[in-house]
């Protein structure tokens, strides 16, 4: 069947169905442009949770359809694919466990502990966040969410990317040390657990000298989950929407260098629009739905197939749910 019969067979399905596409800016064209909302994570499960459809297909990775059903719980989240992001993977609840345990024997007492948890990470993790009296985070909203957080008088335990947590430590004038890296961990005001993004990995400082001394007045733009000295010497530093807020308030003759996946840098403009990185950065898991995978999920469902549902413990919903809120709050 070709791509074009797909894209009708998709139409007239979604429409008989209920239901509702979303799909993230990572997403391959394909199916991004099947999609009735696009957006980063948060926007996307904010979205999803107030569609009137009673089914939604999620196309991302797996922790952002939890986060829908988190936020809706009466609502059928189906993903076409439930890709697992690879940072999501780094951490689960016995490594969290860990992690606490390390704060602890450095002589940091749970009672001095505030855990964040970046909303790149599973429904169980946020639920030992929740349950510790923490709260979630995007990359938009963490500064906010880190400064409130050290009214408390607690130290920050920022779970799973060290870069977000290093590069906001930074922008606020704070010492920030990495579990299993660093020592003396008492003398750090967030700590951070040692994952990472592996696409935004890829950007080099010698990524970003080579542009500036090829580009004249290039703006190089980046994400917080890139390398600090990358943000460091980045002229805009911010969340997959601030990036594209940022770039389309640009002349379009401005040239800019972009520090992010591929598929959202190549929708960005026409020109003067360039990948920071001589490596494809394509992250593997959200582009592993296809156009046909899409089509599969709305025939399963018309078939009353549920086998792709996300489905969420309720004592996790419950405690991951008060993390979320809590952030929605600030």
């Amino acid at each position: 069947m070709s791509n074009i019969a797909i894209y009708e067979q998709i139409k007239e399905l979604k429409e008989a169905l209920e239901v509702s596409i979303v799909a993230h800016y990572y997403q391959k064209n394909e199916v991004f442009e099947m999609a009735d909302f696009t957006g980063d994570s948060l926007q996307l499960a904010q979205w999803a949770a107030k569609d009137n459809k009673p089914n939604l297909i999620f196309c991302g990775v797996g922790f952002m359809g939890q986060s829908v059903k988190l936020l809706a719980p009466k609502k059928r989240v189906l993903m076409p694919k439930i890709a697992c992001c690879a940072m999501a993977r780094m951490i689960d609840e016995v490594q969290y466990d860990n992690s606490v345990k390390a704060l602890n024997e450095a002589g940091i007492t749970n009672e001095e502990i505030m855990p964040i948890t970046y909303i790149n990470s599973s429904a169980q993790v946020k639920a030992r966040v929740g349950k510790m009296g923490g709260m979630v985070c995007t990359s938009s909203n963490a500064k906010i969410i880190i400064k409130e957080a050290l009214k408390s008088g607690k130290k920050i335990l920022f779970i799973p990317d060290r870069c977000l947590g290093q590069n906001i430590a930074r922008d606020m004038g704070l010492k920030s040390k990495v579990i299993g890296l660093d020592s003396d961990l008492k003398d750090a005001d967030i700590l951070c657990y040692n994952g990472f993004c592996s696409v935004h990995q890829l950007f080099e400082v010698s990524d970003v000298k080579f542009y500036k001394e090829n580009f004249p007045n290039i703006k190089i733009v980046t994400h917080p989950e890139c390398k600090p000295e990358v943000c460091e010497i980045s002229d805009f530093v911010g969340s997959t929407a601030q990036m594209i807020k940022y770039i389309k308030s640009l002349p379009l003759e401005t040239p800019v260098a972009v520090g992010t996946e591929y598929n959202l840098v190549k929708r960005l403009r026409e020109k003067n629009t360039y990948v920071l990185s001589s490596t494809k950065p394509q992250c593997p898991t959200m582009n592993e739905t296809t156009l046909k995978d899409l089509h599969n999920t709305l025939i399963s469902l018309k078939d009353k197939d549920f086998s792709s549902e996300v489905l969420i413990d309720e004592d996790v919903r419950h405690w991951a749910n008060i993390a979320l809120k809590r952030m929605f709050e600030l």
